[in-house]
């Protein structure tokens, strides 16, 4: 496994995501935590350190789930990221609470303000909710060791959250793929970024499964160059071309996925300029 360095911290460049974890049969928000556990502890047996959820997904059973999951292990061997999400609840004091119960923890390694984007950003600016004030006392208090925030807003709401907070986020997570590089101005976030000095966290690398799914035709050219090497392991190396990029997170479902995905943070291999 490859890992970075934050702020004097090692941590895997692969991260994983809890939002794909497997659910019970015709039961979408319950995950089954049998195959969660498998999961993590494989995750962890490979070199992964660092685990993503958030308050809202599968309405609460992620962070109960993978809260399980780790409890199982030294609470000084993992990075543990949780996010608030003012859409669904406004009292960040009640949902930081009931978030450290979840996971079962006395802090948090690294918390965010969960989709900053064009309807919500308001929200998070509006001191009648106290977010924002809230969360920078809980990292002085130690109960978050590392503020950040996720974008899926167009560059100028980016722009103006930075404008407004950037010198307390140490960290910025956005949809970010070969695809959204262009399509939805990743390129572009990514300078603007790197102009504040604050590192980039990656979701949707696979665009939510998409491109490890490409067609025979879209594949062709791929396979011609390196016909050994899985379809997502393309995009998980273009995002390793990228030097911003500190953490890259997958959603897996199954240790086949878990398995699939370290190989390719085993060694760097970048792409090429040809590829």
């Amino acid at each position: 496994m490859i890992y970075q360095d934050f702020n004097g911290l090692s941590i895997s460049w692969l991260g994983l995501g809890a939002l794909r974890f497997p659910t019970l049969p015709g039961e979408p928000n319950h995950i089954d935590t049998v195959q969660a556990r498998r999961i993590v502890d494989e995750a962890i047996a490979q070199g992964i350190n660092y685990f993503d959820t958030a308050y809202t997904y599968q309405q609460g059973d992620s962070e109960r789930a993978l809260g399980d999951a780790l409890s199982r292990h030294p609470r000084d061997s993992f990075f543990l990221t949780t996010k608030f999400y003012a859409a669904a609840k406004k009292d960040i004091a009640s949902v930081f609470e009931e978030q450290l119960r979840r996971l079962k923890t006395d802090y948090f390694d690294f918390y965010l303000l969960h989709n900053v984007y064009e309807n919500s950003i308001g929200v998070y600016e509006d001191a009648r909710w106290n977010i924002i004030p809230y969360l920078l006392e809980q990292k002085k208090n130690g109960r978050i060791r590392h503020l950040g925030f996720s974008c899926h807003g167009a560059l100028p709401v980016l722009k103006r959250f930075l404008e407004a907070y950037g010198k307390d986020m140490e960290f910025c997570q956005l949809q970010l793929n070969y695809i959204d590089w262009t399509f939805q101005g990743g390129r572009e976030k990514v300078e603007l970024l790197d102009s504040y000095h604050i590192p980039v966290w990656v979701m949707e690398p696979l665009r939510g499964g998409r491109l490890a799914r490409l067609s025979d035709e879209e594949a062709a050219p791929l396979r011609a160059m390196r016909p050994e090497e899985p379809i997502p392991a393309w995009a998980l190396r273009f995002l390793q071309s990228i030097p911003s990029v500190t953490m890259i997170l997958s959603g897996m479902s199954d240790l086949e996925q878990v398995k699939a995905n370290i190989a390719t943070f085993q060694m760097g291999v970048p792409l090429s300029s040809r590829e």
